[in-house]
């Protein structure tokens, strides 16, 4: 099996290079729930005001601090990305801090016949919690919060939901990725919030994928742009070391990468599912996932895509045009930061400079 070894060169370099996508190796819980309500009929209209209502129970506060105080935070952010280039065999910090405001936002669940009211998601920022935190689909998460935590000890007035998803946008971008509106206002939840067995199963099909993401409000091309961040960063048996950490913690149990370049973000990720023939199951001890004759991993989830005709559709949408998916997912990752929480109205969307854009 060939295996990739990344040559020692800095993270502008590797930026150059080609190719990258996603991330969220989890565990989803399959989750049934009642349909939603319909517009049509005499009630129709309050029923879904009331959806509405119901699935987003979370009231962003109205934030003091300007624009200008967020984009010192995603400097900072970035720029502790771009100093410390050398983690993971140098992919760099920015795949495991999408896959951490990935993993914060994507607990959330609508409301439902068996539960009044939404719950989850990133507002109170509880996967900082060990509960939350501790959860086998979260397993080398803590290396995130450990990066993060750094973060907040010079900024302690941010909440950690905001912080945790301006993490999320800071590293899409610096990793060539399109620009994402970003809210503040987030709070912090104790404890008593933390959510757990909600996140992705990469072992299972697409009907489980399309349960899953509509339990939390997704619809089909949605749900393909998102998967789409799911080349970013590589797999691990054992999350990689920490520095002084001696005894490596868990990782997702899966193994390599998705893409030649994954700290990059492009559309290869799909180039690769509709256009490479050599993928066939890997051998070896491990949870069952893909390759193929480069070495490159795909997990059963990633495959599904391609194996269910409406989401293949769009694969092949995506597959052909980079500019389109970019479109599509700044969007739709703004939508999962932002699950189950109503702003205030004056609350402003902001969107970040770059390092580069900055000259910094």
């Amino acid at each position: 099996m060939a295996t990739f070894a990344i040559p020692r060169i800095s993270r502008r370099a590797l930026y150059a290079l080609s190719g990258a996508t996603a991330l969220v190796s989890g565990t989803y819980v399959y989750s049934h729930y009642g349909k939603r309500p319909q517009g049509n009929g005499p009630n129709g209209g309050k029923m879904m005001a009331a959806a509405a209502i119901a699935n987003t129970p979370f009231h962003a506060e109205k934030v003091s601090h300007v624009e200008g105080d967020y984009q010192k935070i995603y400097n900072a952010i970035a720029e502790a990305i771009r100093d410390n280039d050398e983690y993971d065999d140098y992919i760099g910090w920015g795949p495991v801090l999408v896959r951490y405001a990935w993993h914060s936002s994507g607990t959330y669940a609508q409301a439902s016949s068996g539960c009044p009211h939404a719950t989850g998601g990133s507002f109170g920022g509880t996967i900082r919690w060990p509960k939350e935190l501790g959860d086998g689909a979260n397993n080398g998460l803590q290396n995130a919060e450990w990066f993060m935590k750094k973060i907040h000890d010079k900024f302690d007035w941010i909440s950690w939901g905001d912080l945790v998803t301006l993490g999320g946008v800071t590293a899409i971008q610096e990793m060539g990725g399109p620009k994402i509106g970003w809210r503040a206002g987030r709070k912090e939840l104790s404890a008593d919030n933390a959510m757990t067995s909600r996140l992705p199963d990469a072992s299972k099909d697409a009907d489980y994928v399309r349960h899953l993401f509509a339990r939390m409000g997704f619809e089909d091309r949605e749900v393909v742009s998102l998967i789409g961040a799911h080349a970013l960063g590589s797999c691990h048996v054992y999350a990689p070391l920490l520095p002084g950490q001696k005894k490596p913690i868990p990782g997702s149990g899966y193994t390599n990468r998705w893409t030649a370049s994954p700290n990059y973000f492009t559309n290869e990720f799909f180039k690769l599912l509709v256009d490479d023939k050599s993928w066939h199951w890997k051998e070896w001890d491990g949870p069952k996932q893909w390759e193929n004759k480069d070495g490159l991993m795909m997990l059963p989830t990633d495959m599904a895509l391609v194996q269910d005709p409406k989401y293949k559709k769009i694969v092949e949408m995506y597959a052909k045009d980079q500019d389109l998916f970019f479109k599509d997912f700044a969007k739709d990752f703004q939508k999962l930061l932002e699950l189950g929480i109503e702003y205030p109205k004056e609350t402003k969307t902001f969107y970040f400079k770059t390092l580069d854009e900055q000259n910094i």
